[in-house]
């Protein structure tokens, strides 16, 4: 039976916010200049588990094979398309979604596979984009195989996760015509987050909201657009857009101390979790949909990755070393290797299933937790996990390929002088 949040941690909350409310009133100082890109990203299989670069390549190329251009139906998640489409395709649903196709596009940045990478973009924006109507500008968020819109509104992650990846495309390889003009590209897609209701608020909103300057659950009139997703808030790819786009500049890194003060009055304060969904102040949100949303559940997962990467790209807050260790506390607590992949905020378990995606995105977070004593043994468990195949490969294999590059020092800020 699931325990509501008590009362202790709605006040909690409450005066977290007033303090994050403080800290927004400040602008971020780091730049990219400040990102340690002129000196090794930590590889935690090296440095932890000792085991040598060529090892470390060999364990992520043969990720990538399996889940690109293994068996399709047991083990890959990448279909092409013709002769310059392709699709990541959600197996256990499916359809095909923006969340997937944006991660698709930045494994292929990463490992810089600019074939694979135009034929996922091509893809999305033939059959997602919408050119024209009420989300003109904006993706579907999933779609059929044939490519036809199962719904219209779009996933605010989705997005979010093409833009970043578009512009590390434009500085890894430089920008091509028409929509392989990955930086005119982007900065379309930035321009529709932040201007949509000027020009044309009959339907779809901001990507963020214009009170709390936060990203919202959906961009679409209603209250899908007035609570948000603690997994969506990734401050290190706002600052970022903040140095490198061509409009909105103060705005994007307003985002980024918005979305790091956010964090702290939505997470728990003993356990470290965070639950899928939240209002604007951090306040959990229950939104059914198949699930009680207000838990640790799948979504939040995220948001664990996203606190360590964010404190290896910028370090700007201590606080991500502090809720990195609170986070690993809670799980080996569990059990290391007997976690389940949900729980409710204060810790009771809501599943009996174990998931290799939780296990990739808690050695992330060892990255955000030098000091922690079970740093090891988390990390070594993503080493010897088995890529993930079956009915359910999508979600756990995209998370589990992410992980892979982040924790080995593979997933790497490309600034506009990396141009090759």
């Amino acid at each position: 039976m699931m325990r509501p949040v008590s009362k202790y941690v709605c006040c909690f909350y409450a005066a977290l916010l007033v303090i994050g409310l403080a800290a927004c009133q400040q602008t971020p100082e780091s730049t990219v200049s400040d990102v340690a890109t002129d000196a090794p990203y930590p590889n935690l299989f090296g440095e932890l588990l000792g085991k040598s670069d060529e090892e470390v390549q060999s364990k992520i190329d043969t990720a990538w094979e399996q889940l690109f251009y293994g068996n399709p139906d047991s083990q890959a998640v990448y279909y092409p398309v013709g002769d310059d489409m392709a699709y990541i395709k959600d197996i256990g649903n499916g359809d095909i979604r923006s969340e997937g196709m944006s991660y698709g596009m930045m494994i292929a940045v990463q490992m810089d596979k600019q074939e694979e990478f135009d034929r996922i973009w091509q893809w999305a924006k033939t059959f997602m984009y919408h050119e024209d109507g009420p989300y003109a500008g904006y993706f579907s968020w999933h779609n059929s195989e044939d490519g036809r819109a199962l719904d219209s509104n779009p996933a605010s992650d989705g997005e979010v996760w093409m833009v970043m990846a578009l512009l590390f495309a434009s500085h890894r390889w430089g920008d091509g015509e028409g929509i392989f003009n990955y930086s005119e590209q982007a900065n379309d897609i930035l321009h529709t987050m932040r201007h949509k209701v000027e020009e044309d608020g009959s339907l779809a909103t901001n990507l963020f909201d214009e009170e709390t300057n936060q990203i919202v659950f959906v961009p679409t009139r209603g209250r899908v657009s007035e609570f948000t997703d603690p997994s969506y808030h990734v401050p290190h790819y706002y600052q970022l857009w903040a140095e490198w786009a061509d409009e909105d500049n103060e705005l994007w890194a307003d985002t980024a101390v918005k979305s790091r003060a956010f964090w702290k009055t939505a997470v728990h304060p003993e356990t470290g979790l965070f639950p899928d969904y939240a209002e604007f102040d951090g306040t959990p949100r229950h939104f059914g949909g198949g699930g009680s949303h207000e838990d640790f559940r799948f979504d939040a997962w995220r948001t664990g990755m996203n606190i360590a990467v964010d404190y290896v790209w910028f370090g700007e807050d201590e606080w991500a070393v502090t809720q990195s260790n609170r986070w690993l506390d809670f799980f080996a607590e569990q059990g290391l290797d007997s976690y389940i992949n949900q729980y409710t905020l204060d810790g009771e378990p809501l599943s009996s299933d174990r998931s290799a995606g939780l296990i990739a995105m808690n050695a992330v977070v060892a990255l955000a937790a030098p000091d922690h004593p079970q740093r090891t043994q988390f990390v070594q468990a993503l080493w010897e996990l088995d890529i993930p195949s079956g009915q359910w490969r999508y979600y756990d294999g995209m998370l589990y390929m992410l992980a892979l590059l982040q924790t080995s020092g593979q997933f790497q800020v490309y600034a506009p002088d990396n141009t090759q």
